[in-house]
């Protein structure tokens, strides 16, 4: 019996660790022609600070739940910010109404849908197959 739990909670530790360490890769629509990002443009753009791409173009911010493994990583690995503290971002923009949250989107292949067919869209997922439409960001600091 004793082996058994022993034996399962090492599985979930490596079930959750896997995705803990999977790599965040931030993605745009394929009309958008950057190669890079810095971490403080990132943050902007995700706190929903910068609306508009340099060339004017406004952007589309999709985001996984907050709860998504995905999102947790690219929240404290990519952003350098707690999940909880983005959420209260957000909800501070809608409440006060000064503006609004990104479209949350239930999956990554939901998201890289969305991002994929809209001009000007960001979004992020881990290491699954890139489609044509969308543009893989580097994020420096």
């Amino acid at each position: 019996m004793v082996k058994v739990l022993i034996l399962a909670i090492c599985m979930l530790f490596s079930i959750t660790h896997t995705h803990a360490s999977a790599a965040v890769q931030v993605i745009i629509n394929s009309s958008m022609k950057l190669d890079s990002l810095t971490t403080t443009q990132l943050r902007r753009i995700y706190s929903m600070r910068q609306s508009v791409w340099p060339n004017g173009q406004p952007i589309t911010v999709y985001a996984l739940p907050r709860s998504h493994p995905t999102h947790q990583v690219f929240s404290k690995k990519t952003l350098k910010i707690f999940p909880y503290q983005l959420d209260r971002v957000w909800n501070k923009l809608v409440f006060s109404g000064t503006g609004k949250k990104p479209i949350i989107v239930d999956t990554q292949a939901q998201l890289l849908e969305a991002v994929s067919s809209t001009e000007g869209a960001i979004g992020y997922i881990d290491n699954m197959e890139i489609k044509d439409a969308v543009n893989v960001v580097n994020v420096h600091k």
